[in-house]
C-alpha cells in the first residue's frame, strides 16, 4: 500500500510518501516539504497567530492533494511541539479539520520518543541488545531506552533547537550550555539508573546534520552507510560553529539557510546530552519519528482469511506509543 505521513514540526512540515507492506520496510516514493516556523508564529499569550494557521492550513491542504495525486490510500497525519503547545491548539486542530477534511493527531513528547525508539530498534534488529535513543526537534528532546519494542522509558526535555535559540539567540554559547544542561540534568538520572546501554543511537536532521560538519558521509553514500557522531569531534565543532558568523554557517556540508541560526543551539544540546550520559559516540539512524508511526500503523493491520487488510480496532483507537490514538 502506499502511505502519507504529514509531520508538522517546529520548523518544517514533511509529507513523506512511502510504499509500505506489513513485515517490510517502508520505501519512500514521493515528498512534499514546506519551512514554516510555526514556533515563530506563537505571540506572547502562547496562541498560534493567524498567519501561521493560514500557513499550515494552506499546506495541509497542499499536501492532501499532493498525497492523492501520490496514490496514497492513508495519510497519518500529526503535529509535534509548536501546535502542541500552542493554547489554541484544539481550535487550531478543529478549524483545520474544517477546512481541509484533515484531522491531525497532537502527539505528546513521550509518544514522539517512543515512536522514534521503535523506528530505530526496527532499523538496527534485536542484535543490537539495550537501546538508548535520542532525538533533538525544533521544539524538544526526545529521549528513550530498553531492550524492546516498547521502550522502559521515554520523555521529552523542551531544549528543542529552535526554542533554545530563540530563547538565548543564535550565538550565546554559554548561556545556552549551562540552561541546556540543567535541563537535561534534572532528568538524565532516569536514563543512567537503566543502563549501561549496548547501543546509543541519535535521529533527527540536527543529528545528522552534526555528523557531516564532523565527518560523516552525505547522503547519498546510501542509508546502509554506518555513520558516527563523536563526541570529541562535536565539541570542537562546537566552539567552530560560536565563532562563525551565522550568515556563514550556511557554508557548512548540510547545513541549509533556514538552519543557521539554530545551528549552534542544536550543537549544544547534543553535545550536552551525550555529555551527561557519558557517551563518547552515538550511531546516526536514518529512520525517526515519521517511520515509526509509519511502523506502529502497519503493526495494527493484519490479513483476513479474504486477503484483505483491514485495521484492527481498539473500539475506535489503536495504540501508538502505549496510547490510544483514532485509527480514522
Amino acid at each position: 500500500m502506499r502511505l502519507g505521513v504529514l509531520d508538522i514540526g517546529s520548523n518544517t512540515v514533511h509529507l513523506l510518501v512511502v510504499d509500505a507492506r506489513v513485515g517490510g520496510a517502508p520505501s519512500p516514493a514521493a515528498s512534499l516539504k514546506r519551512e514554516l516556523r510555526l514556533a515563530e508564529h506563537l505571540d506572547d499569550d502562547g496562541r498560534m497567530t493567524r498567519s501561521g494557521i493560514d500557513a499550515l492550513i494552506d499546506m495541509v491542504d497542499a499536501s492532501r492533494d499532493f498525497a492523492e495525486q501520490s496514490g496514497c490510500s492513508k495519510v497519518l497525519p500529526f503535529v509535534t511541539s509548536a501546535l502542541r503547545e500552542a493554547i489554541n491548539c484544539d481550535d487550531v486542530v478543529a478549524e483545520c479539520k474544517e477546512e481541509t477534511g484533515v484531522e491531525l493527531r497532537v502527539l505528546s513528547g513521550t509518544d514522539e520518543a517512543r515512536a522514534t525508539f521503535l523506528a530505530a530498534r526496527r532499523w538496527f534488529g534485536w542484535s543490537a541488545g539495550t537501546l538508548s535513543v535520542f532525538d533533538i526537534g525544533g521544539g524538544s528532546l526526545e529521549i528513550a531506552a530498553g531492550r524492546d519494542e516498547e521502550p522502559e522509558i521515554a520523555f521529552s526535555v523542551p531544549v528543542g533547537a529552535g526554542r533554545m535559540a530563540r530563547e538565548f539567540g543564535p550565538t550565546n554559547l554559554t548561556e545556552i550550555r549551562r540552561y541546556v544542561r540543567a535541563e537535561i540534568g534534572s532528568v538524565i538520572g532516569d536514563l543512567l539508573r537503566r543502563g549501561p546501554y549496548e547501543k546509543a543511537v541519535a535521529t533527527s536532521k540536527t543529528f545528522r546534520t552534526l555528523g557531516r560538519i564532523t565527518g560523516t558521509l552525505p547522503a547519498d553514500a546510501g542509508p546502509y552507510v554506518r555513520r558516527v557522531l563523536e563526541r570529541e569531534k562535536l565539541s570542537e565543532a562546537v566552539e567552530m560553529i560560536a565563532a562563525m558568523p551565522v550568515e556563514k554557517r550556511s557554508n557548512l556540508p548540510g547545513v541549509s539557510a533556514g538552519r543557521s541560526a539554530q545551528l549552534l543551539a542544536g550543537a549544544v544540546v547534543a553535545e550536552s546530552v551525550m555529555f551527561l550520559a557519558g557517551m563518547e559516540e552515538v550511531i546516526l539512524c536514518p529512520w525517526a519519528l515519521r517511520e515509526g508511526i509509519i511502523l506502529n500503523y502497519l503493526d495494527h493491520l493484519e490479513y483476513f482469511a479474504d486477503g484483505n487488510l483491514k485495521a484492527r480496532k481498539l473500539g475506535s483507537r489503536m495504540k501508538l506509543g502505549g496510547q490510544d490514538v483514532l485509527v480514522d
